[in-house]
């Protein structure tokens, strides 16, 4: 878990705000951790996928 509020998170997911960089940094350590891997930009733009 990000150990995040939810109000927070869902005030950056509406654009309510703009996040802090601890908290995307905690945001991406929880996708992380839960199997996301992110995609660096390349031709086909970033991107993101679940490990198997």
């Amino acid at each position: 878990a990000a150990n995040l509020g939810l109000s927070t998170v869902r005030d950056f997911e509406k654009g309510r705000r703009q996040p802090h960089p601890n908290n995307m940094a905690a945001i991406k350590t929880a996708l992380e951790a839960a199997g996301v891997q992110f995609i660096p930009e390349n031709g086909g733009g970033p991107g993101v996928r679940l490990r198997k």
